[in-house]
């Protein structure tokens, strides 16, 4: 039986903040290969990850999914224990990525480990762990799905083991996301001089123009799985020291949330419809940048949704809320390879200071998903 608070407390003491290794992926590694998994590390451009799966290539397959990157701690000084000792007292695990989400790779781990070895099943086990998730995320998870595809790898579905519990466990699973890009605005006009605004054109006057016209009214009022689609302005700005000039450039970057009633070239396009318009108005050109860092998704309610469900309701008491909220994941990237959900730990001190777990709730968590592959195979 793999203890999945030890392994916890061991991946923490690996100092892995992004893009560091730190030791976490060679632990995890060894450990695989010696319950009889096929383990490969999907290295790309020096991002490490690792690809490991028991049984069959090309049985039917279940996916597990995470990361053991991790931000930086911070004031090493304000921590009650050292972010990096793993220490544990009074029933809880102390250190960067307790939360996010070491606990949930060591869960998935020590699950996946005592499954084969206890009730070897008539299908195999993948498991994808990268260790750039808090970073870019460009040769993380996205290399060890291009990786898969090449060599003829597939999962039939995958539980990303992100922290998606608010407060107790059992209270929410993703099966989706919002999509997620920054627009950057560039307004061009002409400088002159304050006191004769006739000789210039005011690239600031077109800019708020235009982006009072975004924040006028909502995109959209949700749908059956989605909040509304949010828009913030998170920076305006054109360099200029002086009062008693007009600048002849400003910038502001948005930042937009979507549902699955958009994309991130829909959104560039209705952006830049309304850029036309004020471009027409003002004289002042607009043009605009784009990066989307993830399209919406939605895994549709049905048979491997229902059976997460069910698990995690026997197990907490409590049925999980079927929940698209929060940020981004990679789940973002799984999706374009097989069906995902997210259910993971409670991610109340995930990123801050003293980042801490029960090991019950490890332990918990570890049975969960042992629960699951014992229902996805029989």
């Amino acid at each position: 039986m793999i203890d999945a608070a030890d392994l916890t407390a061991r991946l923490i003491r690996c100092p892995s903040v992004t893009p560091e290794e730190g030791g976490a992926l060679v632990l995890l590694g060894d450990l695989l290969a010696d319950a009889g998994f096929e383990v490969h590390r999907v290295d790309r451009n020096s991002t490490p990850n690792l690809f490991a799966r028991w049984g069959a290539k090309g049985a039917r397959a279940l996916g597990f999914n995470g990361h053991t990157d991790v931000v930086p701690p911070g004031d090493l000084g304000s921590w009650t224990h050292p972010p990096f000792s793993g220490h544990v007292e009074d029933g809880i695990i102390w250190g960067r990525g307790a939360t996010d989400m070491k606990s949930g790779v060591a869960a998935f781990v020590a699950a996946a480990i005592d499954f084969v070895r206890q009730t070897p099943p008539d299908g195999a086990v993948i498991l994808t762990i990268t260790g750039d998730e808090e970073g870019t995320s460009r040769d993380g998870t996205i290399a060890i799905l291009d990786w898969m595809e090449a060599n003829g790898e597939r999962m039939e579905a995958c539980i990303v083991g992100e922290p998606s519990n608010p407060e107790y466990m059992g209270e929410m699973m993703k099966i989706g996301r919002r999509g997620s890009a920054t627009y950057t605005v560039t307004a061009k006009g002409k400088q002159g001089h304050a006191a004769y605004p006739h000789r210039a054109k005011n690239p600031l006057h077109a800019l708020t123009a235009y982006l009072n016209d975004l924040i006028a009214a909502p995109l959209d009022a949700g749908t059956d799985h989605f909040d509304p689609t949010g828009l913030q302005i998170t920076s305006i700005d054109c360099g200029n020291p002086a009062s008693n000039v007009i600048p002849e450039t400003a910038r502001a970057v948005v930042n937009i949330r979507f549902n699955d009633l958009h994309t991130g070239a829909s959104l560039e396009a209705e952006l830049k419809t309304r850029a036309a318009r004020v471009t027409e108005a003002t004289g002042v050109s607009l043009t605009i940048d784009s990066y989307v860092s993830g399209e919406a998704f939605l895994t549709q309610p049905g048979p491997f949704v229902d059976l997460v469900q069910s698990v995690v309701t026997q197990e907490t008491n409590r049925q999980p809320v079927l929940s698209t909220s929060g940020g981004t994941s990679d789940a973002r990237f799984v999706k374009n390879h097989c069906p995902v959900v997210e259910f993971g730990l409670v991610g109340a001190y995930m990123h801050q200071v003293d980042e801490r777990v029960p090991v019950a709730q490890v332990q918990q968590l570890k049975t969960i998903y042992q629960r699951i592959l014992e229902k996805y195979f029989e």
